[in-house]
Parts: structure tokens; C-alpha cells; sequence
């Protein structure tokens, strides 16, 4: 790896576009070589996880609508397939729809660094646009493996979250990228799409904060379908506000630390494997991140509490982001609503806890329905539960090594007779580091759990036949990541919905 520092130059300096953080990103992008087993490996993964969200999720409100609006946009042939229909719709909005599906549970991949993600968001544009001109699994492979070593770089070196600006500005950059080695298109086009992508994507994270809404799931799809259209403008010979990151009226210089700011990125060499996707996790709870070790621990503790309705209170010592972000050191009364959308519950760690710890199991529907949240006894319990900063987790949060990174923390029990029950856990189950790793049959088990009420046994036994063999389908096996669902009942959802414009 080589490090790339980024600070603000004034308009003066003229700073060399090949000095530009877009342009390194860029030049990654569109450098060949072949593509690490184990990385094409974890890909496949996460395809097969991505479609297991998706079509858990398509009954859902947020998920129709971006659907109907896509749907709404055929375009031109021969487009790309949407969850849910047999419909091909424009490739962008092919993008937006299926973006929205996979994001909607909040139940698929995560990094977490100097800052978070969800690195899977980058493949629902790029199988979009995949289909649409016509590129083979091979192509795919080496378009994801490419974004998700440019998302991985980008939330290593550059923290949005500390200036309160949502995480998708990296996805943008990183779809940008991902396009850009999918299409083999040159270093120029591609550099000028990062920097259209990362100009119209930067939002502030009052999507995560609060009440939280149903955007929630729409901007990683938002950014997903911004990319590709910057991708399109650039290949017609468009230009972009450059340098987007250093300019003194710029990303940097605004948007996060101000006109000093100096960042390290860390890119990989020409020739290096890629394999930050080796570097991600998935989820097998339907949470945010840093809630799925938590999930594990209530499970384990419930065994050795007598009564969840003896418990008196709950401290979790974690660190500053789980604290600060899904904690009660947001601030959020909402985190404590029962009340609450999904959204909203989702990422609150004393909901989560509390209901983990009385159900010793986590669904991703029944967890979160309004009956469940807003029980009494769950109510009383949920309002005992408070988290604090501990130094040493959020140390063990940022550590440089994956190997001892941790994103759990320690549960401090008091009982009604005053006695104290502690546990701690540093990473999820499922972590690559945890008790249970997920692989391929894992990710294959929660692909037929979450896709067995809407894909049949021998649909089912399709498309992981396709996802498996993602590396040799051509273009019109792509057709098999997309599996066969009752499209009329989703039609009978979709129709019962309020209409728009479109």
C-alpha cells in the first residue's frame, strides 16, 4: 500500500490533476491485473446476501415506491431487472430500486474504520449497468472487488461522520470507481465522474439522527443512481468542479476539517492484489453494525439472568461511535420512543438490548413490529438501559490490526437484589474474528430463510446456482441473479399504494 495525503490548495497552486485524490482513485480503478481468488470469492458472498435482503424486503412501503418510479423509467433496451417484477427499467433507476431493497432491513455488509459503510451498496448500480451494456460475471467481479478497494481506502483515511455528514459521499466515489473498472473506461472519464459523483452526493447526516425516516434506505440508492448518471455524462466528454476534495472551495475545505485539513488515504500499489473486500463483515442480525455483537451478548447473558424483570439497570461501556450514534449519548429521545419506526429502532442499542435480552433471539421483522416495541414490560426494561464512552473500546474500535478491532462492548447488570451481572463481547458471532465466521453455507442459509415465503425451493437452488458461478455467466446469465418471486402479489402491493408523478 502507499499513503496519499490530501490537503486544501489554494486555486493558485494549480494543483497537478495526477496529484488529485480523484485521480489516484481513478488510476486504481482502471489499472488491470487479475483479480485475487479470495476476494472474487467474498464477492460472491455478497451477492448472494445482497439478493437475500432484497427480496426479504419487497413488501415493504419505502421499497414499492422506489420500484414504482423505476418501473416508470423502461428506457432504452435492453435496461436492467428489478427486484420484485420481470420489468427492465433504465439502468439508473434499475439502481435506485434494487439500491433501496438491498438497504431497507439494514441487514447486509459494514466496514467500519475512521468511519462507517456499507460497502454492498455499490452493487446494485453495478449489476445495473452490467445488463444494460451487456457485460459478462467476470466484468461484475471486477467492478465490485474495484469498489469496495476504493470504499474500504476512503473510510480508512477520510472520517465524514465526525463533521456530521452522511457516509455516502465515499459510496458515490467509490460506484464511480467501480463503474470505471467494470466499463474499462480510461483514467480521465473515470476521475471526472468521481468528481461529478462526490459534488452531488454530499448530504448531512440528519438522515441517521433523530426520527429517522425512510431516506434512510433511498440515499446509498440515490448515490448509486447519481454515479451512474455522472458515469454517462463523463463518457460524453463532461467535465467537473476539480479538485473536488482539495480545492479551497472544496470538499475538504468545507465540508470537513477546513482549510487545514491534511487526510492519509492508503491505496493500494500497482500490481497489489485487491482485497479490501476481505477486510468487510456482514450481518447476521437485522441491526445496525455495531449493535450485532450486543445482540450476541444479551442472547448469552439471558442464560444467566434469573428474570429479565429483576434486572434494576443496564450500563453498556462501548465505544464513542456506538455510544454516540445508536446510544444515549445521541441524546435521541427517539432512541427511546415506543413509538418509533423501524428506522429509529434500528439504531437504538437500549431497544436492541432490551429486546434481545427478554427474546434471546432476533428477528428481522417480528423484533421491530409496533406490538413488540411497544409492550410494557419491554418499555420498562428499555428505559433501564444507558450506555457510556469506555476509552479503552473506542481505542479497540480504531485499532489499526483487524484482528483486534472490536466494535462490541461490556454489559454491567444490576439486579433488584443488588447483585451484578458482567459480560463482554468484542466482536459479532458472525464476524470473521467471532465464534461462527460466516461462509459460503451461511450466507446460502440466510439467503433461503430470508428468501423462503417469496422464491420457491428450485428458484431458490437457481440463483445461488448463478451467484456460485458468477465468475463465468455471460451477459445474459446476469438474468440468474434476480430470483423468481410471485411478481403478482408484489403488483397487488404496489398498486395499493398512494401514486406519484411518474
Amino acid at each position: 500500500m502507499f499513503e496519499h495525503h490530501v490537503r486544501v490548495h489554494p486555486s493558485a497552486d494549480r494543483l497537478p490533476r495526477e496529484d488529485q485524490l480523484a485521480w489516484k482513485l481513478a488510476a486504481v480503478a482502471t489499472a488491470t491485473g487479475e483479480l485475487d481468488a479470495d476476494s472474487v470469492t467474498m464477492a460472491v458472498n455478497r451477492v448472494i446476501d445482497n439478493a437475500s435482503v432484497a427480496v426479504a424486503a419487497l413488501l415493504r412501503r419505502p421499497v414499492a415506491v422506489a420500484r414504482a418510479q423505476a418501473t416508470a423509467h423502461r428506457g432504452a433496451a435492453p435496461g436492467a431487472s428489478v427486484f420484485g417484477t420481470r420489468v427492465r427499467a433504465s439502468p439508473e433507476w434499475a439502481a435506485w430500486a434494487n439500491g433501496t431493497a438491498v438497504r431497507e432491513l439494514d441487514f447486509h455488509d459494514t466496514y467500519l474504520a475512521a468511519d462507517y459503510s456499507h460497502p454492498g451498496d455499490n452493487i446494485p448500480p453495478l449489476l445495473a449497468v452490467a445488463q444494460h451494456t451487456g457485460r459478462t460475471g467476470a466484468d461484475l467481479l471486477r467492478g465490485i472487488i474495484t469498489a469496495y478497494e476504493i470504499h474500504v481506502a476512503l473510510v480508512k483515511g477520510i472520517c465524514l461522520h465526525e463533521h456530521r455528514i452522511d457516509h455516502v459521499a465515499h459510496l458515490g466515489a467509490a460506484t464511480a470507481c467501480g463503474l470505471g473498472a467494470l466499463l474499462r473506461l480510461p483514467t480521465e472519464t473515470v476521475y471526472q465522474a468521481v468528481q461529478q459523483t462526490v459534488h452531488t452526493t454530499t448530504a448531512t447526516r440528519q438522515s441517521r439522527k433523530g426520527e429517522i425516516s425512510s431516506w434512510k434506505a433511498y440515499a446509498p440508492a440515490f448515490a448509486g443512481k447519481a454515479a451512474i448518471e455522472a458515469v454517462d455524462r463523463a463518457m460524453r466528454g463532461e467535465t467537473s468542479p476539480s479538485p473536488v476534495y482539495e480545492g479551497e472551495d472544496g470538499f475538504l475545505a468545507w465540508m470537513l476539517d477546513g482549510p487545514d485539513a491534511d487526510y492519509t488515504v492508503p491505496l493500494p500499489e500497482p500490481g497489489e492484489p485487491r482485497r479490501a473486500i476481505l477486510d468487510t463483515y456482514t450481518k447476521e442480525h437485522s441491526a445496525e453494525y455495531q449493535a450485532q455483537a450486543i445482540i450476541d451478548l444479551a442472547r448469552r447473558l439471558r442464560e444467566k439472568i434469573p428474570s429479565p424483570e429483576r434486572v434494576r439497570s443496564v450500563v453498556l461501556h462501548t465505544s464513542h461511535h456506538t455510544h454516540h450514534v445508536i446510544g444515549s449519548g445521541s441524546h435521541d429521545p427517539q432512541k427511546y420512543d415506543p413509538t418509533a419506526g423501524r428506522e429509529t429502532l434500528d439504531h437504538s442499542v437500549p431497544y436492541i438490548f432490551a429486546v434481545a435480552l427478554q427474546d434471546g433471539t432476533w428477528h428481522h421483522e417480528r423484533s421491530y413490529a409496533p406490538e413488540r416495541a411497544r409492550r410494557p414490560e419491554t418499555v420498562e426494561l428499555w428505559r433501564r438501559i444507558t450506555t457510556v464512552e469506555d476509552a479503552e473500546w473506542t481505542r479497540r474500535y480504531h485499532d489499526p490490526d483487524p484482528d483486534r478491532r472490536a466494535f462490541g462492548g461490556r454489559a454491567v447488570i444490576t439486579l433488584a437484589d443488588g447483585s451484578v451481572i458482567e459480560d463482554q463481547l468484542a466482536v459479532a458471532d458472525a464476524h470473521p474474528a467471532g465464534a461462527r465466521p460466516f461462509d459460503r453455507p451461511a450466507y446460502a442459509d440466510k439467503f433461503r430463510t430470508l428468501a423462503g415465503n417469496a422464491v420457491t425451493p428450485e428458484g431458490q437452488d437457481r440463483f445461488l446456482a448463478a451467484a456460485e458461478h458468477l465468475a463465468e455467466l455471460t451477459a445474459p446469465g446476469l438474468d440468474g441473479l434476480f430470483p423468481a418471486v410471485d411478481t403478482e402479489a408484489v403488483a397487488a402491493y404496489d398498486a395499493s399504494l398512494p401514486k406519484g408523478l411518474f
